[in-house]
């Protein structure tokens, strides 16, 4: 679950190794490079868009189909109302900015969350980036933005239960499956690997329903310092790793080898 040792790029894909089909990411620790380097916490955050468009296309390049990142939490309204100000101005920037690259690339953006919470400019330019990708076949890109785990399982729950009042649904047949249309990442498959930097060890209320078997990731790398070394750690990590889903290690052999 850290980083690993004397991990080289071109280090092989272990027994196991496979390529994550989703990977989703908290990018944690602008605020602490920027401090570092005597810098205003804005300048982590810009920096960090950065790496963000050379993970984008590291996956397109590997061609793993999602990546999901999470940018913005419902509960970062609790930071100074200036950082908020200015990391809602970046957002905007940066989408406007990206947005047509994004769709050369044939990637697919979305942003998941209560965006609703946000003003007009917000909102439209989120609207708008979707629209113009959502026929591309690339790279699923969602970014969660004022994105909660428990708010996404609440409003699921919500809708689930409107339904049941509508008699759409009998209450007496709900399962986990039942859920799953209505939670933000409907008809995606689950991440397969987590990470988050930052050396903080922790998910935050990130995707907690979709986490559940998800390979977790932590390296102390601060977010504007990851790069395409980092991300293969992590991946060469993920490749090491056994998934079971509850059956045993014999059982996931005998399988393998069928």
């Amino acid at each position: 679950m850290t980083d690993r040792q004397n991990s080289s790029t071109n280090a092989g894909i272990p027994e196991y190794g496979e390529l994550p089909r989703h990977v989703a990411i908290i990018m944690d620790g602008n605020g602490r490079w920027a401090r570092k380097k005597g810098l205003p916490r804005i300048a982590g955050h810009r920096k960090g868009v950065d790496i963000v468009r050379e993970i984008v296309a590291v996956c397109g390049e590997k061609g793993i189909p999602y990546l999901t990142l999470f940018a913005f939490s419902s509960e970062n309204w609790r930071r100074p109302k200036k950082e908020v100000q200015l990391l809602l101005e970046l957002f905007v920037t940066a989408l406007k900015k990206e947005i047509k690259k994004l769709h050369k690339n044939n990637v697919r953006f979305q942003a998941i969350g209560d965006v609703h919470a946000f003003n007009k400019k917000i909102t439209n330019i989120i609207n708008e980036a979707e629209t113009l990708t959502k026929n591309n076949t690339g790279l699923m890109l969602t970014i969660a933005f004022n994105y909660g785990g428990r708010w996404d399982i609440a409003q699921a729950t919500a809708e689930v239960a409107r339904r049941v009042k509508a008699g759409e649904i009998d209450s007496e047949s709900i399962t986990e499956d039942t859920l799953l249309p209505y939670l933000s990442l409907a008809g995606f498959p689950d991440p397969d690997l987590f990470i988050r930097s930052g050396g903080e060890k922790r998910i935050s209320n990130f995707l907690l329903w979709q986490l559940a078997y998800s390979e977790l990731y932590f390296t102390n790398t601060l977010w504007p310092d990851f790069d395409r070394q980092v991300f293969d750690d992590s991946l060469i990590f993920y490749a090491s790793r056994q998934r079971r889903f509850g059956f045993t290690g014999d059982q996931i052999e005998t399988t393998r080898h069928a």
